[in-house]
């Protein structure tokens, strides 16, 4: 049977719910490791699910298609994440380093990100607090700029042809369940990874484990900036005309 939903304690106060899917049972894990609404993970601002979609876009886009008509009746009101390891495809990006797309493409076309530059600072202040209470939490930036969908494991030339068309990272996942969140209607979306591998590191390398533990450690610190994002996308006054507010700040870093 397909994964189900895993749905976390978190208090209904009549807010918005987030939904943050991602495809591994590690990365679920990872999320729900660092505890929702515990001390120092910062306040959800409604109701959160963290759903495991399975591997490949089709696994997510039918995951996250029935997450969202199954919804509390709100489900148009749903913001959506789309989370996990990616593949960094710019020189000079490490395992650990974090995407935030401010749009997601695949060959079935793209969808605009809401808020990345707000999204991008939250998870850079979120780090700089995990590095100074918990140790070091990744190689210190922020990537912000496309993020391209794939329907199988990226090395080599292809990562380099993928790098060309501007996107920074690739995953399976992402394109897919963000393609899937807007198809009912407008809402906040966004897309955070954290690099497992990148062209200096790939994944066939020694260097493999120890970039998949620093990558582990990194997506365990990330959702108290999901909360202030989710929060800021319903307080800022913003309309979202069609599928997602305009992408803001593309191809930038942000240290941490």
């Amino acid at each position: 049977m397909p994964p189900q939903p895993a749905r976390e304690p978190v208090p209904d106060t009549g807010a918005a719910p987030l939904l943050i899917a991602c495809a591994l049972g590690i990365e679920r894990f990872a999320l729900r490791g660092a505890g929702l609404g515990a001390a120092g993970s910062g306040v959800a601002a409604g109701p959160v699910t963290v759903l495991r979609t399975g591997m490949g876009p089709q696994a997510a886009e039918r995951a996250v298609s029935r997450a969202l008509a199954e919804g509390p009746g709100r489900a148009v009101r749903t913001a959506v994440v789309a989370t996990g390891f990616c593949a960094g495809l710019a020189p000079g990006m490490h395992p650990g380093d974090l995407v935030v797309a401010d749009e997601t493409r695949d060959p079935a076309g793209h969808t605009p990100c809401h808020g990345s530059r707000t999204l991008a600072e939250a998870l850079a202040r979120h780090a700089r607090r995990a590095r100074g209470g918990a140790g070091r939490t990744g190689t210190g930036t922020v990537h912000i700029g496309p993020l391209v969908g794939s329907n199988h494991v990226v090395r080599g030339a292809e990562r380099a042809e993928l790098h060309a068309t501007g996107a920074i990272a690739v995953d399976m996942e992402s394109a897919a369940t963000l393609r899937s969140a807007v198809r009912g209607g407008a809402r906040p979306v966004a897309a955070v990874r954290v690099i497992v591998d990148a062209p200096e590191h790939e994944l066939v390398r020694i260097g493999t484990l120890r970039g998949g533990i620093s990558a582990f450690r990194v997506l365990r610190t990330v959702l108290p900036a999901f909360f202030d994002w989710h929060r800021s996308s319903f307080l800022s006054g913003d309309e979202l005309d069609g599928h997602a507010a305009p992408p803001d700040h593309p191809g930038r870093d942000v240290s941490l």
